[in-house]
C-alpha cells in the first residue's frame, strides 16, 4: 500500500501583533514618497507597498467599488466538482465542510488589487482521514520575494530568523493565488500598482476641491488702513480681520476700516469634479475593463452598456478560470494526495459559468 504523506498541522505563519501596525504610508503622500515606497517593492520589500494598497482600497470609494465588484462577481459564483474517480464525492463534502470557503475565495481574489494573495491551510486529522478546518489569509506585508540570489517567483514567508530574505513556504501548506496585470515581477502585478498614480492625482484633487468649497460664496474680509495708520492699527486691524469670521465682532481705530468683498461666482468646481470623474474612468477602465456599469448618470445608450457588460464577463471568465486552477493546485490536489495518495488522480474544481447552467448550490 502507497505511504501517504502527512500534512503541516501547525499554523506557520500565525498572527501576530505587529501585523495590526501600519506604517499608513498615504498620510502627506507625495510623487517622491510613492516613487520610493514603489523602488521598495522592487527591491522585494513589500511592507509600505501593501499598507499604502491597503490604504487605498479603505480611503477610496469608487476604487473599493470597483475591486469589489470584480472579487464578488467571481466568489460569490456557483461551483461543483468534476471527475468520475472516488475522490468526488470527498473533495465535494471536504469543500462544503468549510465554513469559510466562499470567504476565502474572496480573500484569494485579493490579488486583483495586490499582484499576490495567500491564505495558510490549517490542517486537521482524525479517524484516518484529513480534512482542511479552515481557510485563513495571511497579509501580503508578512511575505517577500527577494533572495540572496536575486528574485524569487514565489512568495518567502518572512519570520523572526530571516526578517530579510525570508524562508520558503511549507509544501501543501499555503495556498498562493497570482495576478499579473502585464507585469513581469509579482510585486508589480497587481491593478493598485497601476492605479497609485491615479490614487495620487486624485487626492490632491480632492484636497484642492474640499479647500475650494470651504470658502466658495464666503465675502472677502478687507481691511482698509490710512498711510497715517501706525503699526499698532495695522496688526489691531489684521487681527479684526482674522478674527471677524468667528467671532462677528471687533474693535478697530478711526483710520482703519473694514470692507465685506462679495465673491463673484467662478463657474463653481467643475474643474475639480472634471479631474476626479476623469480618474475615476480610468480606475473603471483598469479594473471592470468599461465605464458604462460602473458610472451612474453617465452618457450611453443600453446597447453600449450591454457591449461594455460582455467585456466584463470575459474579464470574469478569465478571474474564475485562473482561481480554479488556484484552488486545483493548491488544495484539491493535497487533500487527494494526503488521503488517499499521490498517484491518485484528483478530480476538478470547476466555476459554473454558463448562465443557463446556473444553480444555486446547496
Amino acid at each position: 500500500m502507497e505511504n501517504k504523506p502527512k500534512p503541516e498541522l501547525r499554523e506557520v505563519a500565525s498572527a501576530a501583533i505587529r501585523d495590526r501596525w501600519s506604517s499608513y504610508p498615504s498620510a502627506g503622500l507625495t510623487p517622491r514618497r510613492l516613487t520610493s515606497i514603489l523602488r521598495d517593492a522592487d527591491a522585494g520589500n513589500l511592507v509600505r507597498q501593501m499598507e499604502l494598497f491597503t490604504e487605498m482600497e479603505e480611503k477610496d470609494a469608487h476604487l473599493f467599488s470597483c475591486l469589489q465588484t470584480r472579487k464578488l462577481a467571481v466568489s460569490g459564483l456557483p461551483w461543483t466538482i468534476e471527475g468520475n474517480t472516488a475522490t468526488t464525492d470527498f473533495v465535494n463534502e471536504a469543500l462544503d465542510g468549510l465554513d469559510n470557503f466562499e470567504e476565502a475565495l474572496m480573500d484569494l481574489m485579493d490579488a486583483l488589487g495586490k499582484g499576490f494573495s495567500v491564505s495558510e491551510i490549517i490542517w486537521g486529522a482524525g479517524r484516518g482521514r484529513v480534512t482542511a478546518k479552515t481557510l485563513t489569509k495571511r497579509p501580503q506585508k508578512k511575505f517577500r520575494f527577494a533572495t540572496e540570489d536575486g528574485l524569487s517567483i514565489s512568495p518567502r514567508l518572512v519570520t523572526e530568523d530571516e526578517p530579510i530574505n525570508g524562508v520558503p513556504l511549507v509544501d501543501d501548506k499555503f495556498i498562493v493565488h497570482m495576478y499579473r496585470a502585464g507585469a513581469d515581477l509579482p510585486e508589480r502585478g497587481g491593478l493598485l500598482r497601476v492605479l497609485s498614480w491615479m490614487y495620487l492625482f486624485k487626492n490632491y484633487a480632492f484636497k484642492d476641491w474640499v479647500t475650494f468649497c470651504e470658502v466658495f460664496g464666503m465675502p472677502l474680509r478687507l481691511g482698509i488702513y490710512s498711510p497715517n495708520a501706525t503699526k499698532e492699527d495695522r496688526e489691531a486691524l489684521i487681527n479684526a480681520v482674522t478674527n471677524l469670521g468667528s467671532d462677528a465682532a471687533g474693535i478697530i481705530s478711526e483710520s482703519t476700516k473694514i470692507e465685506f468683498v462679495e465673491a463673484a461666482g467662478k463657474g463653481g468646481a467643475s474643474p475639480y469634479r472634471d479631474l476626479v470623474e476623469l480618474i475615476n474612468k480610468e480606475m473603471s477602465k483598469a479594473v471592470l475593463g468599461q465605464t458604462l456599469t460602473s458610472d451612474v448618470g453617465g452618457n450611453g445608450s443600453y446597447a453600449a452598456g450591454m457591449v461594455h457588460q460582455v467585456v466584463r464577463d470575459d474579464i470574469m471568465r478569465a478571474d474564475a478560470r485562473a482561481l480554479e486552477r488556484t484552488i486545483n493546485r493548491g488544495l484539491v490536489r493535497p487533500l487527494v494526495m494526503f488521503n488517499f495518495g499521490g498517484s491518485v488522480k484528483p478530480p476538478k474544481f470547476r466555476f459554473v459559468l454558463d448562465r443557463e447552467q446556473t444553480k444555486e448550490k446547496k
